[in-house]
């Protein structure tokens, strides 16, 4: 099991099954949400276990997805597709090492121009046909 926390730890939080090689997207909404890309898991909803939930703030970024961060120290933990059965989960809020790498970039035309991708995985201007 997976655990990790907001920056001040309000909001904690579990997950009961070995996580998805994540996603690092590139679009204006993730950079702003986060402050640069965001990288998520995707996890099933009824794998996540939330501790202090009456500390996140929800942002309805879009008509189908709201953002999760914390209401006190603004840390970003979750991206939630609210028609879907599954949650993304921000990588950087787990407390231990994953032992994965990031699978796929997407909305690469989105990218910033202060970094550069410089992994292996596959780049995608927009999304990539599923399965990646």
């Amino acid at each position: 099991m997976l655990e990790g926390s907001c920056l001040c730890g309000a909001v904690t939080f579990s997950v009961a099954e070995p996580l998805h090689a994540p996603d690092g997207c590139h679009c204006t909404a993730c950079r702003k949400h986060s402050g640069h890309y965001f990288v998520s898991a995707d996890v099933p909803k009824t794998a996540l276990t939330v501790r202090g939930d009456d500390k996140i703030t929800w942002f309805q970024s879009s008509p189908k997805v709201r953002r999760g961060f914390c209401a006190v120290c603004g840390s970003s933990l979750f991206w939630d597709p609210i028609e879907r059965d599954w949650i993304g989960v921000a990588m950087g809020a787990f407390d231990t090492p994953t032992g994965i790498k990031i699978a796929v970039h997407v909305y690469t035309d989105e990218k910033a121009d202060y970094y550069d991708i410089g992994d292996d995985a596959p780049k995608f201007e927009t999304v990539p046909p599923r399965p990646v």
